[in-house]
């Protein structure tokens, strides 16, 4: 039974991500069943696509860069400092990661866009603001304020694994600044080298932002072949760089820093603290401007350009039906999305089957590769007349969840059942209990906790899907941020407002709820 399920689990997850990946693989290098690299020729030959390459990689780079560069002192501040509110201010960094990243846009535009709330409310002529705001650093601005939170939080996270008696020794014999520099921050180096890796290719596999601020880049080229012109050929010719750079940086991860990120553990006792003394409140001042400038007044310009009765109504009234619908997809994905977590976490934790570190880096590259780049593969292996009921239906909305955000639940299943002594299952074992009996009455409650914080985190990431939905739903069956994104276009710019402070609230209410269940 044991084998079976995890073999079952395996094959599924082969079906719902790796195999569409594949799919397109190999339809980009066939004309009429036989194999030709037309598309490639094309797509080498064309200097648009050569001038997409440079623009896609500066946009990665300059916002990892960027991103990199603010979020590894505050996640030192916050993580490691007696800074006040440290919490609070964790918690409102993250809230742009949280949300559809064009929300983030929107706002950034209500604020200094030509209309926006630096000329309507203090009368500063925004005309120059504007202008620079679409291109490349309004792409940046808005990407790295999205994607920071990686790096903090990673920050956070591994500056916890260090041995406090490194610091404590160091400490004895020079101050702060000198133990971070020499000690601290060379230690957690491979963490933050994988922080910003996951930065570029997030980056790189972003399509929304590029689009409203209209800077091309690879993703949106293969988003508008796919959705706008049709162009089955054409989208995946653009999205097959984007995968292969994907790859390539997996690759390299793996090689260099996987190891060294996995002996980052918890460590054995308390991390220390840095007093900041005197320093306390200049560096609650900074980090409060920092958060106002790059995330409380574009909100506050968003939520004052949707301020209007009327714009609210209205904003409801056109998105009900998306609202329930991205709630009920976001259930049931996450729902399918814990078991298969489970049983892959499970799988990974116990090393059960011999391909589990495959079965791992599978999961790791569906979720770090371009949500348009799996939509494409989604299309090309179920649009044909024997699976049509699947691809005409919600179901291969789901099937887009499943491929991209398995990782998430698996790697939150792993961590928690590193809590459970493995004599629990043992001693059910030599009681004669048999495996499906171990998982569901000793394990699976034993790790309860892990899968609710599994199920809110696939949750979350589910109800913001924004690339893969946007590349497959099925007519009558968008999801809020699809019918947001699509209103942006030709919407008035109030009800577009109105459309993401619904989904700023629709997020944060389970956000607020997996924060709680982190503190139990």
């Amino acid at each position: 039974m044991k084998r079976l399920v995890l073999f079952s689990t395996v094959a599924f997850l082969i079906v719902a991500g790796f195999m569409p990946v594949l799919v397109m693989l190999i339809k980009s290098i066939t004309v009429d069943n036989h194999i030709n690299f037309i598309h490639y020729q094309s797509l080498l030959s064309s200097t648009r696509q050569w001038v997409l390459l440079k623009q896609s990689l500066t946009l990665a780079a300059l916002t990892t860069l960027v991103a990199t560069a603010v979020g590894m002192p505050a996640g030192i501040l916050l993580g490691k400092s007696d800074l006040p509110f440290r919490r609070l201010f964790t918690f409102l960094f993250t809230i742009p990661l949280l949300l559809p990243p064009y929300i983030t846009a929107v706002s950034w535009h209500d604020l200094a866009g030509r209309e926006g709330l630096l000329k309507s409310f203090f009368g500063l002529n925004a005309q120059a603001a504007s202008l620079w705001l679409f291109g490349l650093p309004g792409c940046v601005i808005v990407l790295s304020t999205t994607f920071m939170p990686i790096v903090m939080l990673l920050t956070i996270t591994y500056i916890k694994t260090l041995n406090p008696h490194l610091e404590e020794a160091a400490k004895l014999v020079t101050p702060w600044s000198v133990v971070l520099r020499k000690i601290t921050v060379p230690m957690i180096l491979p963490g933050i080298f994988l922080a910003s890796l996951l930065v570029f290719i997030l980056t790189l596999g972003e399509f929304s932002v590029p689009m409203f601020f209209r800077y091309d880049v690879f993703a949106v080229e293969s988003f508008s072949q796919f959705s706008a012109f049709y162009n089955y050929s054409a989208g995946t010719a653009s999205a097959i760089p984007l995968a292969l750079i994907t790859l390539v940086f997996l690759v390299v991860e793996k090689i260099f820093f996987d190891k060294k990120i996995y002996q980052l553990r918890p460590s054995p006792g308390h991390s220390l603290t840095i007093g900041l003394g005197y320093y306390r409140w200049p560096f609650f001042a900074l980090i409060s401007l920092l958060w106002l400038l790059t995330i409380g007044l574009p909100v506050v310009a968003l939520v004052f350009k949707s301020a209007s009765l009327s714009s609210c109504w209205q904003a409801i009234t056109v998105s009900f039906d998306s609202l329930i619908r991205s709630v009920l997809y976001a259930a049931l994905g996450s729902s399918i999305l814990v078991i298969l977590g489970y049983f892959t976490g499970y799988l990974i934790h116990t090393k059960a089957l011999s391909i589990w570190q495959t079965v791992d880096s599978v999961t790791i590259f569906l979720l770090v590769l371009p949500g348009t780049v799996i939509g494409i593969g989604l299309a090309g292996m179920w649009n044909r007349p024997e699976t049509n009921f699947i691809y005409t239906s919600a179901a291969i909305i789901i099937l887009g969840y499943v491929a991209q955000y398995t990782a998430l639940t698996s790697r939150i299943t792993v961590a928690t059942l590193m809590q459970i002594p493995p004599s629990m299952e043992e001693a059910a074992q030599a009681a004669g209990a048999k495996w499906l009996k171990r998982q569901t009455a000793i394990i699976a409650p034993l790790a309860r906790r892990g899968l609710i914080t599994g199920w809110l985190t696939g949750y979350i990431f589910c109800l913001k899907d924004t690339g893969i939905t946007m590349m497959v739903y099925p007519p009558g069956h968008d999801t809020l941020p699809v019918r947001t994104l699509t209103l942006m276009a030709n919407g008035p710019a109030e009800i577009t407002a109105a459309l993401c402070v619904i989904m700023i609230f629709a997020t944060l209410i389970p956000f607020s709820a997996l924060g709680y269940m982190l503190k139990k």
